[in-house]
């Protein structure tokens, strides 16, 4: 609207705005106050040196993909390291308490995806997200965890060895203040990004109310391609109703996945998908 905050906080507002988009910038500029902008510098000076970057979206290096979807989050906390390859992410999901076949699954799928220099993202939470991530990584690849909660605060807390991990080989990324606890909100919120971060999204296992389940809802609404493993459709009526609707795949393999993907995927990156 105004091009930049500093300017609507400067009063230097561009003469095409009109006299709604004017109020709206004069309540901003009165709202945040010298003491209130000095506050959040020195926490993201605080953060900075704990290795933590704040990624705006009027940033160069806010995520691509993240930055198409139309509930995107303002800004994202971030340790270890964004990289051009992440525009061909995909989010790999499911519950925490996995069944074992969920699990194997998901293992696979990952480490096929990361071994065809596929991004996994997932959202570090227990069972098929943490395989997901493992996964990934030993396969060489890269992934990204997406928090529920402030960046300073993993959870849950057995996985903080693996976040560190990802740092070295990809990102932990939260939309959250560092300190945020985890709540049910935060993880709804958190798998709006963790849909956005992906071409598509492939769904292990979900009942109904679960996050992977809300996660494939997201994954349609934001137009990306919605992958179903086989046993869930099988066994569960919302995955049976969403596997009909236009932009969903039933699929039993990564080679599956990585079909689609080349048909969406720019004709360089189709060539990696080989």
């Amino acid at each position: 609207m105004a091009g930049s905050a500093s300017r609507v906080l400067d009063r230097d507002l561009p003469d095409d705005l009109d006299d709604a988009e004017r109020a709206i910038a004069a309540h901003a500029a009165e709202a945040v106050t010298g003491a209130y902008i000095e506050k959040y510098r020195k926490l993201i000076g605080a953060m900075e040196q704990e290795g933590v970057r704040l990624v705006t979206v009027l940033d160069k290096d806010y995520p691509a993909l993240l930055r198409e979807i139309y509930n995107r989050p303002p800004f994202l906390f971030v340790r270890g390291e964004l990289s051009q390859a992440d525009e061909f992410a995909v989010s790999v999901v499911g519950i925490r308490r996995a069944s074992t076949e969920g699990l194997g699954a998901a293992r696979r799928l990952a480490a096929g995806l990361a071994q065809r220099g596929v991004t996994v993202v997932s959202g570090l939470a227990a069972g098929i997200d943490t395989v997901a991530h493992e996964a990934a990584l030993e396969a060489g690849g890269r992934t990204i965890a997406v928090l529920g909660t402030g960046i300073r605060r993993i959870y849950p807390a057995q996985n903080l060895a693996l976040a560190e991990r990802i740092v070295q080989r990809g990102a932990v990324l939260s939309q959250f203040w560092p300190d945020a606890p985890p709540t049910r909100c935060s993880f709804l919120i958190r798998n709006v990004v963790t849909s956005g971060m992906g071409i598509g999204t492939v769904v292990i296992e979900a009942h109904g109310n679960s996050g992977a389940k809300s996660q494939a809802r997201h994954c349609l609404d934001h137009g990306k391609q919605l992958f179903l493993i086989r046993q869930l459709v099988m066994h569960e009526e919302w995955a049976q109703r969403y596997s009909r609707r236009p932009g969903v795949t039933v699929v039993d393999t990564v080679d599956d996945v990585a079909a689609i993907l080349t048909s969406v995927a720019s004709a360089p990156r189709q060539l990696s998908l080989c």
